[in-house]
Order: structure tokens, then C-alpha cells, then sequence
């Protein structure tokens, strides 16, 4: 059985028009692209194409506009997302299959109790919302009950296929930073503060100039630049002590670049007039161009492999679970 495809459609739909659907447009191209119909059959559970319908809505404008208005691009993402819903959905299945072929158990209280609290979050802890809701989806309580079991044991035996990596050898660190060591690569860069006095509407600019003077002169007699920052700066700023976080050359006018990369570290400059404005650059450390240590990102990359490794040992259990499991898309 094939499903409609909403290629055509829009393919007769100039581009202006698609940048300005309305909502009733929506649901009809939806609605032509879901007609009822088979979309999966996962052990004796059938996926209806409205049951795709249902789970990828949430995701349409996304996908509207990640496809930036080329419909060949939407059409590859919409195919893209109904794929990886299929896949979940039917892998779900197979999943608690597993859980009961190795006599796992659910506990009935454990499910009534996420359903209340589902009743509580989701529909205001009103009853009556809740039985609407049911009924508007064509589910009685039993078979909502079943699915929160189910999405209970897919949750626990996903975290489990998970679990079994869990220690990656200091060699292979030691490996994967070398064999992509361009990752690590730092520019030169300075951690700022600023203080940016700024000409208000029919103000002397020699008022400002005083103004940058004397925080110099304050500076010059120990007072903590941050302070300074907070009393005086007018920018965004302000309230953290001027602190710009670290940044790099290019990042900067070429004015300040050249001042914040020759200052040492503690130092500030003198005022630096740009415009109606006027820039006192204090750095608070710097480092220089090169490669972050390995003993730096040791754990960032024994994290991620981790990570990486649990992933791989999750898709080795769901392909045997696909390759001993009935499942057959449409």
C-alpha cells in the first residue's frame, strides 16, 4: 500500500504561497500525505498512517523551517522524520517484547501512579480533560494504561542497552585526541572587560573625556576594575564587572584588537575614543595560539566515547531485536 505523496502537491504550490500557509493548508496537505491507511506492522501491532500523522505534527514547522522554502528539501526532511518515527515506533515494540520474553514486570501501581500524575500535569488534574482527550484519539483508559507500561519499559531497557559500556582505556583517549587533535585547536585569545562610556543626547564630549580620566586615575590607585565597570559601563555588561568572557582577535574592531592583545595580563589601557564612545579594555587573562592539552580534555573525551560507545552497544541490541522480531513498513 502506498502512501500519497505530498511531493506533487507542493510542487504545484508557488513559492510565495508556501512561505504563507495558513493553518487550514497545513492540515490539508497533512491530511493528503496521512490518508488512512497501513504504515507499519511491528510484531501483531499495526501502525496506521495516522498514528505518523499524530507524532510528527509536532515537528512540521521545524522541518517547514529547516527546509528554508525549497520544497524538494522539505519533502526530503518530512521523509527523513516519518522514517526515524516508523523506526521508533516499531523498534518500541520489539523492545517490550524483549522485556517480557526475559519475565520482566511493571508493577500495577507503578502505572496508575504515572497515569495520575500524567492527569495532573497534562490535562490541569481534571478527569473530564482527560476522557476527552481519550476519546478524541479513539483509546479507552485500558489501552492509555497499556501505553504508559510500555513507555516505561522502553525507557528502562533503553537506559539499560545503554549501561553496558561504561569505561573507555586511557589509550583510546589518548588515541582520539591525537587522531583529531584539530578539534582542539585554540586561537590566540583574551578574556576582556570593558568599561564603554557612551555620549548621551546634546552631551559634552569633554565631560566624557573626564569621566574616562578620572576611572583611570581610580584604576591607577588599585580599585577593582569590575567595581568601576558597575558603577560607570553602559553596556550589556554592566552588571557582571564588564566581563566580555574570553575573546578572540577577529572578534574585536581592529582599534581594541590591537590594544587588548598588547596589554599583559592585570593591565588596562588608556581610554580609547571610537566615535561618541569611549573604551577602557582591561585583560583579565590570555592565553596563546595553540593545541588544549590533552590532560585538559581527558575527561570531555572519555565522556563522549562513553557516550559514543553506549550508542553503538544500543544499535547492536536493536538490530538483533529487528532481525529476530516481524516487522514489515509500507
Amino acid at each position: 500500500m502506498t502512501r500519497p505523496t505530498l511531493f506533487a502537491l507542493l510542487l504545484a504550490t508557488p513559492l510565495s504561497l508556501f512561505a504563507q500557509l495558513s493553518e487550514e493548508d497545513v492540515d490539508n496537505f497533512i491530511n493528503a500525505r496521512y490518508a488512512n491507511g497501513i504504515a507499519a506492522i511491528a510484531e501483531e501491532k499495526i501502525f496506521t498512517a495516522e498514528d505518523v500523522r499524530r507524532q510528527i505534527m509536532p515537528y512540521y514547522s521545524q522541518i517547514q523551517l529547516d527546509s528554508q522554502g525549497d520544497l524538494v528539501k522539505f519533502n526530503q526532511l518530512l521523509e527523513e522524520a516519518e522514517n526515524q518515527i516508523i523506526q521508533t515506533m516499531t523498534d518500541n515494540v520489539l523492545i517490550v517484547k524483549k522485556f517480557f520474553e526475559d519475565k520482566g514486570q511493571i508493577p500495577a501501581s507503578y502505572i496508575r501512579n504515572q497515569v495520575e500524575e500524567n492527569i495532573i500535569e497534562q490535562f490541569d488534574n481534571d478527569r473530564s480533560k482527560f476522557l476527552a482527550y481519550l476519546q478524541s484519539v479513539g483509546k479507552t483508559p485500558d489501552e492509555y494504561d497499556i501505553e504508559i507500561r510500555d513507555e516505561m519499559i522502553v525507557g528502562f531497557m533503553r537506559q539499560k542497552m545503554t549501561k553496558s559500556e561504561s569505561f573507555v582505556s586511557p589509550v583510546r583517549v589518548e588515541r582520539f585526541y591525537n587522531e583529531n587533535k584539530a578539534q582542539f585547536y585554540e586561537p590566540e585569545a583574551v578574556h576582556l572587560r570593558l568599561i564603554i562610556l557612551a555620549k548621551l543626547t546634546d552631551e559634552d564630549l569633554d565631560l566624557l573625556d573626564q569621566t574616562a580620566e578620572e576611572i583611570t586615575r581610580q584604576l591607577e590607585n588599585g580599585i577593582d576594575f569590575a567595581e568601576l565597570a558597575k558603577k560607570h559601563s553602559q553596556d550589556p555588561k554592566r552588571d557582571k564587572g564588564g566581563d566580555w568572557g574570553w575573546v578572540e582577535r577577529k572578534a574585536l574592531i581592529p582599534e581594541l584588537a590591537e590594544e587588548a592583545f598588547a596589554l599583559g595580563v592585570g593591565e588596562h589601557s588608556e581610554p580609547i575614543k571610537l566615535k561618541n564612545k569611549v573604551f577602557i579594555v582591561f585583560v583579565e587573562d590570555r592565553r596563546d595560539e595553540g593545541y588544549v592539552p590533552l590532560t585538559e580534555v581527558r575527561d570531555d573525551i572519555a565522556s563522549m566515547l562513553v557516550s559514543q560507545m553506549a550508542e553503538e552497544a544500543q544499535m547492536r541490541q536493536l538490530e538483533r531485536l529487528r532481525r529476530d522480531g516481524y516487522v514489515r513498513r509500507f
